[in-house]
């Protein structure tokens, strides 16, 4: 690492809870040279060990002493790099130490000291609850959310300065700020749970507005804003009913992380001897599926999870052990400073899938009530089942992660509303994909969504037909999953004109910008259709939230026909009921067939608009849409 990137480092508060001494000097001082990661831990969880990664040159010849009452040094392991030394400690439940003393020896003489902080918990374990079927998730990309402090938006000394709202690749400058500052906008629209993607430092020289190619695990990039108010966002968005999920990713970094230049051992990232020798790399062949198949070749296998995404992004070797423990820390340590209420994990088939049992079993057994979904981009049923856990896999493997993404019924409902009616295309499409629940441990722990940061915008899929997507919306939010929606969906923001494009797929928040003609927060130069659908949006979202029988209901559903499909939620005395009709023109439906809902002679309530439904031998339907009706009347929204 060299002085002048060390010294850099001085000016970010990653370092604050520390106090650096070096022996001999008149002052004390802080050591710019010197890191330990965690930078500070806790007193009083069920997995007492703790691993410290201190990196300083020269550490991995030293030996170690320590001071602190109920704290105990198990043993010392020098990194293959001269400047690296894990330091295994125990902490007993019983510590009344609040500062770890550390001295650094060579030849039995002191070099170096430190002190090492152990904090109080906050919270009782059982206290971080995770997210739901009671919630709907907000996703985020917080670079072109809103721009709430345009004063951190360029910082010299990082390697990517420029921001340019006119290219979809640059930095536009939302950040944390503005993520605060709209937090009653995500609540007022009925919202529980906010995903933001990855807000850590990515000091990349280009393309770092995405967040998933971090540099340093431990920091917030100044860009977005500083770990105050990563904390503050955390504790307002609590207070507003709004849980906050972090985007972490365990399978990579980026090329510019810090320890890239001086890694601790031979093996730290996968094919390191071809990267460190200058040398083609191996990028991974992406089949997913050699994680579950009987037959793949170990060839395959090893493509797959050992292979880089890109030449940007190492991929982590998770067999090496002190590499587990640092990101099963690094995990624990954000879900503690930030009282997180759920992890999304990025590329979850990707890592070393044992290590990754590993991580999240530690996860939830010092977090009992939290939830972690995982990203299997696949629209295989099966292979989305294997990582949930519960499921009993043939090969024995179970992961301890509590949901998984439905990328499956994203495509089905696309499908399910796009394709014409036939045998085996349209609302079949829906139907069978929730008769496909028979596979997973539990549904209803499956996230499922229209789009996210990675696919063409929902609007831009239902081919710029608001009709089309309010039937999708009103379908992904009465199933038994736990929804996600895209920001901007709920205004109709599209990709059309560029399919594919992620620049563009995650386009700016109108509004979240001083200047911006239109702006989405006041509604100022949004169409009537744009309002439309969100105000519809927002009345689906707050009946959701007060639905038993959506949140915890039995399904029922009748196989389509004629353009027909009727899904049903029953939940004590709560009924409801959705009808996605496809037809253009007036259709008539005999009710008779569905006589086991019991619903006959009962008045039903639109959700959208409170019309009374009398239930009676028929129903006519004057257009094609969602129609969904219950036996409990709404609670009525401000538009």
């Amino acid at each position: 690492m060299s002085q002048k990137y060390c010294s850099a480092l001085v000016c970010f508060t990653l370092f604050s809870c520390f106090s650096f001494f070096v022996i001999g000097q008149a002052q004390n001082v802080k050591n710019p040279a010197l890191r330990i990661e965690p930078p500070h831990w806790w007193k009083g969880f069920k997995e007492n060990r703790l691993q410290l990664m201190v990196y300083y040159n020269g550490i991995a010849n030293c030996s170690v002493r320590l001071t602190a009452k109920g704290v105990t040094l198990d043993k010392t392991t020098p990194g293959k790099s001269d400047s690296y030394l894990f330091v295994d400690l125990t902490i007993s439940p019983f510590t009344t130490a609040d500062t770890i003393h550390l001295s650094f020896l060579k030849n039995e003489k002191i070099v170096l000291t430190t002190t090492y902080e152990l904090k109080e918990r906050k919270k009782d374990t059982s206290d971080f609850i995770g997210f739901d079927q009671s919630d709907v998730v907000y996703l985020i990309t917080p670079d072109r959310f809103a721009n709430g402090d345009p004063s951190n938006d360029q910082y010299p000394y990082l390697k990517e300065t420029r921001v340019d709202r006119n290219d979809d690749y640059a930095r536009h400058g939302g950040d944390i700020a503005g993520l605060i500052n709209n937090l009653d906008y995500i609540a007022d629209l009925g919202f529980t749970a906010l995903w933001s993607s990855p807000l850590l430092i990515n000091d990349m020289p280009e393309q770092s507005y995405h967040g998933y190619a971090m540099t340093d695990f431990y920091q917030v990039d100044p860009r977005f804003g500083s770990l105050a108010e990563y904390i503050d966002l955390a504790q307002q968005a609590q207070k507003k009913g709004i849980k906050l999920i972090m985007d972490q990713v365990a399978n990579h970094c980026g090329l510019n992380h810090w320890w890239m230049n001086d890694l601790p051992f031979s093996d730290w990232v996968n094919f390191q001897d071809r990267f460190e020798a200058g040398e083609p790399l191996i990028n991974s062949n992406h089949r997913r599926t050699t994680n579950q198949d009987h037959y793949a070749s170990q060839y395959d296998k090893k493509r797959m999870n050992q292979g880089w995404f890109v030449k940007q992004m190492p991929d982590l070797n998770q067999r090496n052990p002190f590499l587990a423990t640092y990101l099963i820390q690094n995990s624990i340590w954000w879900i503690e400073t930030l009282g997180l209420g759920g992890i999304r994990q990025d590329t979850y088939p990707y890592p070393d899938k044992y290590f990754m049992q590993r991580w999240a079993g530690a996860i939830m057994r010092e977090y009992p009530n939290f939830s972690i979904v995982g990203e299997e981009w696949s629209y295989n049923p099966l292979l989305i089942a294997y990582w949930q856990d519960g499921q009993q896999n043939k090969d024995g493997y179970s992961s301890n992660l509590t949901h998984s993404m439905d990328f499956a019924m994203q495509k089905a409902i696309q499908n399910g509303l796009i394709n014409d009616e036939t045998w085996d295309q349209g609302l079949i499409e829906i139907y069978e994909a929730l008769a496909n629940d028979f596979a997973y441990a539990e549904p209803h722990r499956l996230m499922a969504f229209l789009d996210n940061h990675d696919m063409d915008r929902a609007f831009s899929q239902y081919k710029e037909n608001s009709e089309l997507l309010s039937m999708a919306l009103t379908t992904l939010l009465i199933l038994p999953r736990v929804p996600q929606i895209y920001y901007g969906t709920e205004i109709l923001m599209e990709n059309t004109n560029k399919p594919h494009d992620h620049g563009r797929i995650r386009g700016d928040f109108p509004g979240g910008w001083s200047g911006d003609v239109v702006n989405a927060f006041s509604s100022q130069g949004l169409t009537q259709t744009q309002i439309d659908l969100r105000n519809q949006l927002k009345k689906l979202l707050h009946y959701r939230k007060n639905s038993k029988a959506i949140q915890k209901g039995k399904l029922i559903h009748f196989a389509p026909f004629d353009g027909i499909y009727i899904i049903f939620r029953e939940f004590e005395d709560e009924k409801l009921l959705l009808i996605l009709n496809k037809n253009e023109d007036k259709v008539t439906i005999d009710l008779e067939r569905f006589n086991e809902l019991q619903l006959e002679k009962k008045t039903l309530w639109n959700v959208i608009d409170q019309s009374k439904l009398f239930w009676k031998k028929d129903l006519t339907l004057e257009q094609k849409g969602a129609y969904l009706y219950s036996t409990k009347k709404s609670i009525t929204t401000n538009n």
